[in-house]
């Protein structure tokens, strides 16, 4: 079983003044995984994030955060709309990969999950499990979903990660990400940047060079201490640049690929 997260900065055009799909890297993506799914079988996970189309609409009504009780129809209303444009996103993406023959089925976190302040507490993946016995390939995404401390919150891609793997113990955990995995600050703007090929503690985090620079490389941080915690399970993740042609290809494949390892073995 791998999962695979792909990044929402891969999948929808970030300079655009509204939420947009990049087809381009949508329709290459797409084709690498059936590339992969053609030459061998597997056990396929995809989640992704939801980019322009759930980042505005999340901090414009500032889910997640304490509110007044009475402003709880406006904020519910704003759950409802930040939900309604991230599952947007996932039909999009869902309807690319089935022109692909991939066999896609959307599972929004919405819909089964909830958390406790801010984390995943409750979440019954038995129909996961049955989806993937099947051959189906289940799809999850960045959500909004009811937290029984704030009411509602949004949970990242990267969460649903780590819920994912600590239940269902894949061989694989691959994130695509829009840079070659992590560097000491940002690549994109910083030419002395230094890339790592390993992290295995969180004492590595002091190397970066302050949380601001990775972290708009994709809240690389975040990312980092999620799958940090998956290998204390025993469970390596590789953090890639999914923008390269072929590296899914080749990830999916376990062949060679830059990127990053989080593990805590040698």
């Amino acid at each position: 079983m791998i999962i695979l997260k792909i990044g929402g900065s891969i999948l929808t055009n970030k300079d655009s003044m509204e939420s947009e799909v990049d087809y381009t890297s949508l329709e290459r993506i797409a084709s690498e995984i059936k590339a992969s799914m053609d030459v061998c079988e597997k056990q396929l996970i995809i989640v992704h994030g939801a980019g322009s189309f759930g980042h505005p609409p999340a901090k414009k009504h500032k889910i997640g955060e304490e509110f007044d009780k009475s402003l709880y129809p406006q904020k519910r209303l704003g759950f409802c709309e930040i939900q309604n444009e991230v599952k947007k996103l996932n039909m999009f993406i869902c309807e690319v990969f089935i022109e692909n023959d991939l066999p896609v089925i959307a599972l929004p976190a919405s819909s089964f999950i909830s958390a406790t302040d801010k984390r995943i507490t409750n979440g019954n993946l038995d129909l996961f499990k049955n989806y993937l016995e099947k051959g189906f390939i289940p799809v999850i995404y960045g959500d909004v979903v009811l937290d029984s401390s704030l009411e509602f919150c949004v949970i990242s891609g990267d969460q649903l990660i780590q819920f994912l793997a600590k239940n269902l113990n894949p061989s694989q955990v691959i994130l695509g990400t829009d840079v070659d995995g992590v560097y000491n600050k940002n690549p994109k703007t910083h030419d002395d940047a230094i890339f790592f090929e390993k992290f295995a503690s969180l004492e590595d985090l002091d190397a970066l060079e302050g949380t601001t620079n990775v972290d708009v490389t994709g809240g690389m941080v975040g990312k980092i201490k999620e799958l940090l915690y998956l290998a204390d399970l025993g469970i390596e993740s590789k953090i890639i640049n999914a923008e390269v042609k072929d590296n899914i290809f080749k990830v999916l494949e376990n062949r060679e690929v830059k990127g990053t390892i989080i593990s805590r073995g040698n």
